[in-house]
């Protein structure tokens, strides 16, 4: 599981088994966990987080979407299939 990024409380990874679905980054902070679609930034799974927090999450994602699509890319490259 890469860590890609940490921002503020959350951490930012990738599970490496996921490179045939689309990309998505997996957020946790705490017991909290969230798996965000990148393509169009947007929630595909969450567990416990709030929904104020939710909206402050896929902000943060919206400011990095080219970083973390950089890093999926990067990451699932056919090198590494």
């Amino acid at each position: 599981m890469p860590t890609v990024l940490r921002e503020g409380p959350y951490r930012l990874y990738f599970y490496s088994s996921n490179g045939k679905e689309p990309a998505h980054v997996h957020v946790d902070r705490e017991q909290c966990s969230l798996k965000v679609w990148l393509d169009k930034v947007e929630v595909a799974h969450n567990i416990r987080f709030a929904p104020h927090e939710v909206r402050e999450i896929l902000k943060r994602v919206r400011q990095r979407q080219p970083e973390l699509l950089k890093a999926w890319n990067e990451y699932f490259s056919a090198d590494r299939r």
